[in-house]
């Protein structure tokens, strides 16, 4: 019989089913880029049994139409792949993929089977039982790709995160394939522009382009050498590149769910390859805001915190990644990797609990509604006219920061939000307020240690 896989993507299905059937694979897809006699033919190939496999998005599969015409089809399986689509705890959550329950009421004899790289817990049992598989045998292959060298840094300091970007790829990865991710469309465009400028070729890829132009972009990096995707989180679910020898982040993902599978896109062949992140304390402010303003319902928000928390966790951890990473999912390294910016150069701990009771006290000084730059000018005693119309020029907290600069003034902040002890307003404006875990620091309580940031780089 045929196969049935469902598939959330038509890049993936078309990327699939031509390898497929280069391999001597029956393969074919139904989607939305087939004509009306296009979609009869394959529909024909279909109940002739001529097809091995068929792929199908779970929104054209959900059509009484397509029930009907696999009615009348000898099935061998059902596929789910992306089973992570269905779960409101994953980092990819699809709605459509909350139907799929239906296969096991209408085809109760055809085997199932769903598969996910990205699945953490709580993911997992949902998976198990939004598509009734609580019958079924779970198999889970260890996450570790230990060909992967992580590293994550800070951007603001120094030289611009796209000359960074440069020096990394120039210094590093000259003439290979590689992904770099950014958090929004114009960014793309700009880092692929600026990158194909400097030499390299480079192209952009996101959902505001053509779907001729994603076609080309996509079709020129899987063919030809030495081509760098510069892209949303859009691209890439499913790309079976082989070589790609680096994956670089501009902006911090929301998940750490999304960055394994983004970061996963290289060293497929098993070969040396980098995961590459620099993050800002922007992104947690941009991520935060972006996440309080979304239409979900209070129950997903609080998930989604959760997850960006963990993200943000592994960025500012002083320990092994890799550890950090495998732990998230539920698996155990018993030794540091040796193979992370970490375990290669461990960073400098320091303690800066009162650098953090002045940060706490000048944010509840100041009535909680001021964001991370206006904070640090009162800590610093800037002659601020704004400053002084508010009359915080006479606050105790304000010129008492003098002892750190303004970069390791917004390194404070910037893990003071990321381990919870201020949270940005939910209105969006930016502002910081204290949380309940701030109290311990603030009353002395409980030291704080900090992840010394590195000095900021020279430009070359």
């Amino acid at each position: 019989g045929t196969g049935i896989v469902v598939s959330p993507l038509i890049a993936l299905m078309q990327d699939q089913v031509a390898a497929l059937t280069q391999a001597g694979v029956r393969a074919a897809f139904l989607n939305s880029t087939l004509d009306a006699g296009q979609a009869r033919a394959i529909e024909t190939q279909l109940l002739r049994g001529e097809l091995d496999l068929l792929y199908v998005a779970p929104e054209r599969l959900m059509l009484e139409r397509t029930l009907d015409l696999l009615a009348r089809t000898k099935l061998a399986l059902f596929a789910i792949d992306e089973a992570h689509c269905v779960s409101q705890w994953g980092h990819d959550f699809r709605p459509e993929y909350m139907g799929l329950n239906v296969l096991h009421e209408r085809f109760p004899e055809v085997p199932r089977i769903a598969l996910t790289a990205t699945a953490d817990e709580p993911t997992r049992r949902e998976i198990v039982e939004r598509l009734k598989l609580e019958d079924a045998r779970v198999f889970i292959s260890s996450f570790d790709r230990p060909n992967i060298r992580y590293r994550i840094g800070q951007s603001g300091n120094g030289p611009s995160a796209r000359d960074r970007l440069l020096r990394f790829i120039r210094d590093e990865h000259a003439n290979d394939a590689g992904i770099v991710y950014c958090l929004s469309r114009k960014r793309v465009d700009e880092i692929a522009a600026w990158l194909a400028a400097q030499g390299l070729t480079a192209l952009p890829y996101h959902a505001g382009l053509g779907s001729e132009v994603r076609a080309a972009n996509q079709s020129r990096f899987l063919n030809e050498e030495g081509v760098i995707i510069v892209a949303t989180i859009a691209f890439g679910m499913g790309i079976d590149k082989p070589n790609v020898r680096f994956v670089a982040h501009l902006n911090l993902p929301k998940s750490v769910e999304a960055y394994y599978q983004e970061t996963g896109r290289a060293g497929r062949d098993g070969l040396p390859a980098d995961a590459w992140m620099l993050y800002g304390l922007q992104d947690v402010i941009t991520l935060r805001q972006m996440l309080e303003r979304s239409e979900s319902d209070d129950a997903h928000k609080r998930v989604e915190r959760h997850k960006l928390d963990a993200m943000l966790g592994l960025c500012e951890l002083t320990g092994c990644r890799r550890q950090a990473l495998l732990t998230y999912f539920s698996e155990t390294l018993p030794k540091p990797c040796g193979n992370c910016d970490t375990c290669l150069e461990p960073p400098e701990a320091w303690d800066a609990t009162v650098p953090a009771q002045k940060a706490l006290s000048c944010a509840h000084r100041t009535g909680q509604r001021f964001g991370v730059n206006y904070l640090i000018d009162v800590l610093l005693g800037k002659d601020d006219d704004r400053i002084k119309r508010f009359g915080h020029d006479r606050l105790t907290t304000s010129g008492i920061g003098k002892e750190l600069g303004q970069q390791e003034w917004r390194g404070v902040f910037r893990q003071l939000i990321s381990r919870g002890l201020l949270a940005v307003d939910l209105e969006g404006h930016g502002g910081l307020r204290l949380t309940d875990l701030s109290r311990p620091v603030l009353r002395g309580e409980a030291p704080l240690m900090l992840r010394r940031d590195a000095k900021p780089e020279k430009a070359k």
